[in-house]
């Protein structure tokens, strides 16, 4: 095996995670690559939610005035069961408001030094030198990168998490199609989320921007039933959805933009494989939904993965200060670097437990038709989660 090029520190993957841990860095004077499959930046999903926590880490990575200038701040969220007439506002305690995706890609993306993103780079598998023990990475185009570290934030399908032999992602049984709708004279809508839910489906409108709404449908997944590619058919499928549901939000679908429609099958790491799983193998380690991946219903993914980013570059920085990766001896950097995955596992491990349990109690109700399930999940709720917006002020430090 030829290895064809070397490298300090690589990131595998440019989603906002990725992009994060690389901003996080650089900011520490650590320098990165980060490997992204895509050709261009990408933004899958439509819209994100920061809750407080999530505006603290940006504020760390100083691009956080920029994105509030293109947003609306939120002040609760409201809950209507169309079959029972009851309604539920909740206020939010702490700066929230929804972003697009690309928006916040493209604002990490600015700050990085020129040449940190190298497109067009996926990542097949992952190996340790014989003689270094630094992991050797194989890339999908026949090269090889051998790095000294190594940091996996490429989401659900990680070649990374797969290397630390972490368990599988599960899939939620439910389905969500999600996009944007335009009104260029202003919509009157207030600012606030609102989720809106008759039988198994629920429809939740998001203001971004007083001429842009996110909305997102999400169902009971049925045997038989299949994502569409097309968004055309997705539009139309999601409608057929909607009915009985009232007219102003079918109509928010009826405007949507059609090149932002996402559909798919949501996919988590169930929480008590969390408590089990090994997240370091010598200088190699994940973040984001590499290491995480949860449900989208505390809004708090997105966020999750930018806590991890300054964390992580906190913890390196702190134990490579005045130590220089690219002349030192392999088993100095085996142990420094090791050590400050170490600290950042258990810094983040009790969290994201948490974040991941919450999350899978709040959406296993709206995905499962067992009175029995819950019934154990209200329970379960009551218990641990009794400060329901408890995970909004966790505070994850100084970068």
């Amino acid at each position: 095996m030829e290895v064809v090029e070397e490298r300090d520190v690589v990131i595998v993957g440019g989603g906002i995670c990725g992009l994060a841990t690389a901003l996080a860095l650089h900011r520490k004077n650590v320098r990165s690559v980060v490997l992204e499959k895509s050709e261009i930046l990408r933004a899958t999903g439509a819209s994100i939610n920061i809750r407080r926590n999530g505006w603290q880490a940006l504020e760390q990575l100083g691009i956080a005035s920029r994105l509030r200038s293109t947003t609306v701040p939120l002040l609760a969220q409201r809950v209507v069961r169309l079959d029972t007439g009851l309604e539920r506002r909740i206020p939010f305690s702490g700066e929230t408001r929804c972003l697009k995706r690309g928006d916040l890609i493209n604002a990490i993306a600015n700050d990085l030094p020129h040449g940190t993103i190298r497109f067009g780079s996926k990542v097949l598998s992952i190996k340790l030198d014989l003689h270094t023990s630094f992991p050797i990475l194989h890339l999908e185009d026949g090269s090889f990168i051998k790095a000294k570290v190594v940091i996996g934030c490429e989401g659900v399908n990680s070649a990374i998490a797969d290397f630390l032999e972490l368990k599988p992602t599960k899939i939620f049984p439910a389905g969500m199609v999600r996009g944007f709708s335009d009104y260029p004279d202003c919509h009157s809508f207030s600012h606030e989320i609102v989720i809106t839910r008759k039988g198994d489906v629920s429809i939740g409108i998001v203001p971004v921007s007083d001429k842009l709404m996110s909305w997102f449908v999400f169902w009971h997944w049925r045997k038989g039933m299949k994502i569409l590619k097309d968004a055309n058919l997705m539009r139309q499928s999601t409608l057929e959805l909607l009915e009985g549901f009232p007219a102003e939000l079918v109509e928010i679908i009826k405007k949507s933009n059609r090149d932002s429609i996402f559909a798919g099958r949501l996919r988590y790491r169930a929480p008590w494989h969390l408590l089990s799983g090994n997240f370091r193998k010598g200088t190699v380690t994940v973040a984001g939904d590499a290491m995480h991946a949860m449900g989208p219903f505390l809004g708090q993914g997105g966020s999750a993965g930018l806590e991890d980013a300054i964390v992580l570059a906190r913890c390196l920085h702190r134990k490579l200060i005045g130590f220089d990766l690219s002349c030192s001896p392999s088993q100095t950097i085996m142990q420094k670097v090791g050590e400050s995955f170490d600290e950042y596992v258990r810094e983040r491990w009790m969290r994201v437990v948490m974040l991941s349990l919450q999350s899978y109690l709040t959406g296993f109700p709206l995905g499962n038709s067992s009175m029995l399930g819950k019934l154990l999940c209200i329970i379960f709720m009551a218990i641990f989660f009794r400060d329901l917006s408890r995970h909004t002020r966790y505070d994850c430090g100084r970068l």
